[in-house]
């Protein structure tokens, strides 16, 4: 049986705007961790012009702890409740029960780092984003290696995808997992050769916000040894994300809402 790709292709890229309720993620870590801050970051980020929030109860930055499931519902729960009547939502998560809880809550897209839980989507009748990750957060960085990076992502993808379908997942993204288990070199080799994975068919999600490749590249660039601090990436953010876009990304996955969603005008224009 040949499935064929979704044709969910947005005209104008879409921005995704990310909810991190954890007090460890890479960038935001602590900043949203109480609920009351976490919704008034969605429904600022909302205003921005984002067309999804990406609500996540667990880091999945390289080297991060595991969350109890217990403790990963109850920091998303809550959140996506309250910010579901007023925007999309999707939850960020590689476990199926808090999936399944934040769905309950009003979540219509699963991001599933694990790509592992086309079952719940299917199941839920909700839509459902695969991503690319070589080993677990908590080692992924130690030592990755490829034969060749873009054709590994590209057959891995297609592979989890035409699964979702054959499961009757309707709504399907693929995202290429920037900084999951690659190095620099890996990411910056999927990203200029992003219209491979484009060309799979299903529409694209990026995720490159504020990540450590680029604190690498710009760290270079200013003739320093340390990488550029995570709050100071954003023209490093927007100049990768535009690329994307160019490339035929549907999706960015942003901490920068505003600025991405004024660069996904222009591209598109």
């Amino acid at each position: 049986m040949t499935i064929e790709p979704s044709t969910v292709l947005p005209t104008l890229p879409l921005v995704m705007g990310i909810v991190n309720v954890t007090p460890d993620s890479f960038s935001d870590g602590g900043r949203y961790l109480a609920t009351d801050a976490a919704v008034a970051h969605g429904l600022d980020l909302l205003a921005q012009g984002a067309a999804i929030l990406d609500v996540g109860g667990e880091s999945t930055r390289p080297g991060a702890s595991v969350v109890s499931v217990d403790e990963e519902i109850r920091r998303v729960v809550p959140v996506v409740e309250q910010l579901a009547p007023h925007g999309r939502v999707s939850v960020d998560t590689r476990n199926p029960e808090v999936a399944r809880a934040a769905v309950a809550a009003g979540a219509t897209l699963i991001n599933d780092v694990s790509a592992q839980l086309w079952p719940v989507a299917a199941d839920l009748g909700v839509g459902w984003v695969a991503m690319h990750m070589q080993g677990e957060p908590a080692t992924m960085q130690l030592d990755p290696v490829y034969d060749n990076v873009v054709d590994e992502v590209c057959a891995f993808l297609a592979e989890r995808a035409t699964e979702a379908a054959e499961a009757g997942v309707a709504e399907i993204w693929v995202d290429p997992g920037f900084g999951f288990g690659k190095t620099l070199q890996h990411n910056l080799t999927l990203l200029a050769q992003l219209d491979r994975v484009v060309a799979l068919g299903w529409p694209v999600v990026v995720g490159t916000s504020r990540k450590g490749m680029l604190g690498r590249i710009l760290a270079d660039s200013d003739g320093v040894a340390d990488p550029v601090d995570s709050d100071d990436r954003l023209a490093g953010s927007i100049a990768s994300e535009v690329w994307a876009m160019h490339r035929g990304a549907a999706m960015i996955r942003a901490h920068d809402v505003r600025a991405a969603v004024q660069a996904s005008k222009v591209v598109a224009a």
